[in-house]
């Protein structure tokens, strides 16, 4: 077998990044009849947020990488899912890693670097390109991932990290309680590569390398027995996960017609009448929806030509007000569709007894939902004048990078989770749970000793495949403890994304865009200082001066490990 210590790449930016995957998977065709293997200090399965985060952690740490990431963009829900951040309300100030404000600060640098703002928009700190509701910093997928790669680029150059854009992890190999080495395969050429390294982290979208390496872990929702939860179900539910979302981007063109050919299931989905528990009020095509808080029927409203707050400008990644005249075309701008009525819930996709064949069945039920989606708001969805359709809706395919104009992989709210030291529950983060305990109102979410991280969000989970309506709750500002990042068992695979020791209830507060960021780097600082003092996971854990030490790291990057005192939204 050839053997290589380790693969750089040359040159900077997205296509030099794209160039050298692709020149790297051409080595490899070359070298059919055999696997070639590379060995690294850590190897991130998954390019989503925390993938990227914890291959940049270890890279500046001194370490090799390799990264490995199934489509053809890194940056995950960022990019190739296409949403924007979901983030708390004191983003801009304090409440996130500094690598992760790195990220914001350049995109918004990358807005005002190419695009024609306005000079109030351009003088603008808080820039919000888009000016959806939902954000701070609703933008296009895109701008994300050309400052992803501006932020990987250096290391990629300088040879310490590999990325293998388009892989897929195949299988695990596993001696006892460690991973020896995973295999991926080429989406491209089908070739696979062995990678060998001491550590592992999984940063997939559903927790797939734990699966394949044998790492206890738990799908769906677990019993009010077992966790205390006072929104789990009485029994467990392994079955009942999130919706997913197939997103688009579209922009809105009066006068035009830019209809879709008729969805093959665009009738089930007209039809379809969801039965949830509490009730969805009517059809999943109509104006109204649940209200995720109250339950209530609500109707935001929906006017593509920007007119009001409705459901056009919730998630609008270009708002035309913010740049030059004649930037975009007509006065819409650009919205990303990730709304009530796109969520798909009909099927789990892990769990017990979902194959991938089953799996890859609900992604293309979602895909139809979304384009169905799109289909009725073109040709039935009521106006304000009295008229049906809205033909002028024009699908974005270049915005989001791929042909059929849907984002490149399904919006994924829940993984599998690890069985870990410590599982965060409810009782630790959500605010009414607190104050029962407490017995009085002014409450913090519980503190831990051994924080990685800080977050907040509230707990939202979207309607699940076991037929529960939302669950939206208020929680408090939580930290991330070091326990929720190690298995019980397996010593050098780490979780790095929304696959941590949480609940089905808890990952709902703990699965955005920076908390995934602040777990991912965690997780490429751990292998560092693991490698360093010669401790496991585990071990750092409990030994309170190597905590010490490496919570002293962790602050030396930016990474604030505490809140100041909040009042409790």
């Amino acid at each position: 077998m050839n053997r290589r210590r380790f693969l750089g790449q040359t040159g900077s930016g997205l296509a030099a990044l794209m160039a050298a995957a692709k020149r790297a998977s051409g080595e490899v065709a070359r070298s059919s009849g055999f696997t070639r293997e590379i060995a690294a200090d850590l190897v991130v399965i998954g390019g989503g947020l925390g993938g990227c985060a914890a291959a940049i952690a270890a890279a500046e740490s001194g370490l090799t990488v390799v990264l490995t990431e199934t489509t053809d963009w890194i940056g995950g829900q960022l990019t190739a899912q296409a949403v924007p951040p979901d983030e708390h309300p004191w983003i801009e100030q304090f409440g996130s890693n500094a690598r992760y404000r790195d990220l914001r600060d350049g995109i918004r640098a990358y807005y005002r670097r190419h695009y024609p703002l306005t000079a109030a928009a351009r003088a603008d700190r808080h820039l919000n390109p888009g000016g959806g509701g939902v954000s701070r910093l609703c933008h296009e997928p895109r701008i994300a991932l050309a400052v992803l790669s501006e932020m990987i680029a250096p290391f990629a150059s300088g040879g310490k990290l590999l990325v293998l854009l388009e892989h897929d992890p195949i299988r695990a190999e596993v001696q006892g309680d460690r991973v020896r080495a995973v295999v991926v395969r080429d989406r491209r050429s089908g070739d696979e590569r062995t990678l060998v390294a001491p550590y592992f982290a999984d940063a997939t979208e559903l927790g797939d390398l734990l699966s394949m390496a044998g790492v206890e872990f738990v799908t769906g929702a677990e019993a009010r027995a077992e966790t205390g939860e006072p929104h789990a179900p009485e029994i467990a539910r392994p079955d009942d996960q999130q919706g997913i979302t197939a997103c688009f981007a579209m922009d809105y063109l009066d006068g035009q017609d830019h209809t879709i050919d008729r969805p093959r299931d665009y009738e089930f989905w007209r039809d379809f009448a969801p039965r949830l528990t509490p009730p969805w009020p009517g059809r999943l095509l109509a104006p109204q929806y649940t209200h995720p808080v109250t339950l209530k029927p609500v109707d935001q409203g929906f006017d593509p030509r920007g007119r009001g707050a409705g459901l056009w400008n919730y998630r609008r990644i270009a708002d035309p007000r913010q740049f030059e005249p004649g930037t975009f075309p007509g006065s819409s701008g650009i919205t990303l569709v990730n709304w009530p009525q796109n969520d798909c819930w009909l099927g789990p996709l892990v769990g017990p007894g979902v194959t991938p064949a089953q799996a890859e069945a609900m992604v293309a039920k979602a895909k139809q939902l979304s384009l169905s989606l799109l289909y009725w708001l073109q040709t039935e969805a009521p106006r304000p004048d009295g008229k049906a359709g809205w033909p002028g809706l024009r699908l974005r395919p270049d915005v989001v990078g791929t042909s059929d104009g849907l984002a490149k992989a399904a919006y994924i709210r829940e993984s599998r989770r690890i069985r870990a030291e410590f599982t965060v529950v409810e009782q630790h983060v959500g605010t009414e749970a607190r104050r029962r305990a407490a017995g009085r109102d002014e409450v913090s979410a519980e503190p831990f000793p051994d924080s990685v991280g800080v977050g907040s969000y509230r707990i939202d989970l979207h309607p699940g495949t076991g037929g529960t309506n939302y669950i939206d709750i208020s929680s408090l500002p939580f930290q991330i403890p070091l326990g929720a990042l190690i298995p019980r068992r397996v010593e050098n695979l780490l979780p790095a994304c929304k696959n941590i020791g949480t609940t089905h209830i808890t990952n709902g507060c703990y699965r955005l865009h920076p908390v995934e960021w602040a777990i991912g780097e965690a997780v490429g600082t751990l292998v560092a200082h693991c490698l360093g003092s010669k401790l496991a996971p585990r071990g750092v854990r409990k030994s309170q001066d190597s905590l010490a030490e490496f919570q002293r790291r962790l602050v030396s990057r930016g990474v604030e490990l505490a809140w100041p005192v909040l009042t409790p939204r």
